[in-house]
Parts: C-alpha cells; sequence; structure tokens
C-alpha cells in the first residue's frame, strides 16, 4: 500500500497501530492480490505525499476513487494526463471558467493544485474497477477522519471546500474558527444545477487566502497539447 514518509507520519501516524487500519490492510491487500483495484497501490498516498500537512492552504473532498481502467491516481477528482475529462470534473471547470476566468483545459491531471497546497482528498481511497464504493465501510472512512481532524487542528487558516452530501457531513468535524467552510452541491451532472454552479469558491477561496496574507491558488490547470 506504500507509506506515508512526510509530515503527515506525526499527525496521523497513530492510526496504523489501530485495530481497525489492520483489518484495513489486510483487507485491501487480499483485494489488491485477487482483482483489479484503483488506483495502483503505490498511488494510494499520492495527496500526501504531493500536499505535505504544513503546506495545506485548501482541503476538496471526494468520495472514493474513479473506477475506470487508468483514471484514479490518488489525487480526488483528478485522472492522469490523456485520460477523458469525467463529468463531474468538467463541471468544476466550468464553475471556474465562470467563476475566475480560467479556460477549459484539455486535460483533467490536478497535480499542480496538489503541488500549490489543495490536498485532493477522497473519503475511501481504493475502489474495485467498475463497482463505485466497493470499498466503503472498510475502514478508510475512519482513517481519513483522522485526516481531516489533523487539518482541522492546524493553527491557521485553512478552505475546506466540502461539495456533496459524503463531504458536507464533515463539517461536524470542523470545530477550528480560523477555517473557511464553502459547501455546495456535488458537482455532477445530477446536482451540479442545484447550486454548485454560481457557488464560486474558487475565487472565495482565494480572497480568504489573500486576506489572511497566504499566496493565493493559481487555479489554472495548463493545456498538455
Amino acid at each position: 500500500m506504500g507509506a506515508i514518509a512526510n509530515d503527515w507520519l506525526p499527525a496521523i501516524g497513530a492510526e496504523f497501530k489501530k485495530p481497525y487500519y489492520k483489518e484495513l490492510y489486510n483487507f485491501v491487500k487480499e483485494e489488491y492480490n485477487t482483482k483489479l483495484i484503483f488506483p495502483k497501490s503505490e498511488d494510494i498516498f499520492n495527496a500526501f505525499h504531493l500536499t505535505p500537512l504544513h503546506e495545506v492552504k485548501v482541503v476538496i473532498l471526494g468520495q472514493d476513487p474513479y473506477h475506470n481502467v487508468g483514471q484514479a491516481h490518488g489525487l480526488s477528482f483528478s485522472v492522469q494526463p490523456g485520460i477523458e475529462i469525467p463529468p463531474s470534473l468538467e463541471n468544476i471547470y466550468k464553475e471556474m471558467h465562470d467563476d475566475i476566468g480560467t479556460y477549459i483545459p484539455d486535460n483533467g491531471c490536478l497535480t499542480k493544485w496538489a503541488r500549490q497546497g489543495v490536498l485532493l482528498l477522497n473519503t475511501v481511497l481504493t475502489v474495485r474497477a467498475h463497482q463505485a464504493n466497493s470499498h466503503q465501510g472498510h475502514g478508510w472512512e475512519e482513517f481519513t477522519d483522522a485526516v481531516i481532524a489533523a487539518v482541522n487542528k492546524e493553527d491557521r487558516p485553512i478552505v475546506f471546500m466540502l461539495w456533496g452530501s459524503p463531504a458536507r457531513k464533515k463539517k461536524a468535524m470542523l470545530d477550528n474558527p480560523k477555517h473557511l467552510i464553502l459547501e455546495a452541491p456535488h458537482p455532477s451532472p445530477l446536482s451540479a444545477y442545484r447550486g454548485f454552479f454560481g457557488s464560486r469558491p474558487f475565487s472565495k477561496a482565494n480572497e480568504f487566502l489573500r486576506k489572511n496574507k497566504i499566496k493565493e491558488i493559481d487555479w489554472q490547470i495548463e493545456n498538455i497539447k
């Protein structure tokens, strides 16, 4: 499953020693040994590798990884270069365009965001091929709740973007008055028109960062071609 070795380890390392995580580890290991699982095992913790805890400025919560071949690479909403942009990410790009004037890029790789301090966290970190939500309820939720709690404890302003009902339920965990919580419906085609479009999360996040003398996020994902 790979390992976490940067400053996340002191904050969440205790989780790896808990009984639930041992069960989770054994379950995930068996799944990788017997089925097609996404993302690749070495990519499970990419969000933590690319965005150390001390660099987190924004948290965007997803649910579980994309479940089609070649899509997931350990960052919520992101797909690898050369893979068709999923509908939810298309809607995120549309809202970015309307909100801050970015152009719609030709790819869905959000690594640029992660390297700037955007923690792209799914609440479940693995999934069976073509079976959405197939790894829910096996312990990942407890682990990622510990991650959210660790970010909440950070004594500095951080933006949380909670899109959709599962993410919005995490609001109860966020009791640090220094943080900004932005809630909206999920950007999927089923719900984007119920309030995700027009929610302007990107300009609101940057305004908050700017007000707190923190370098803003350059949200523009550049074309590859």
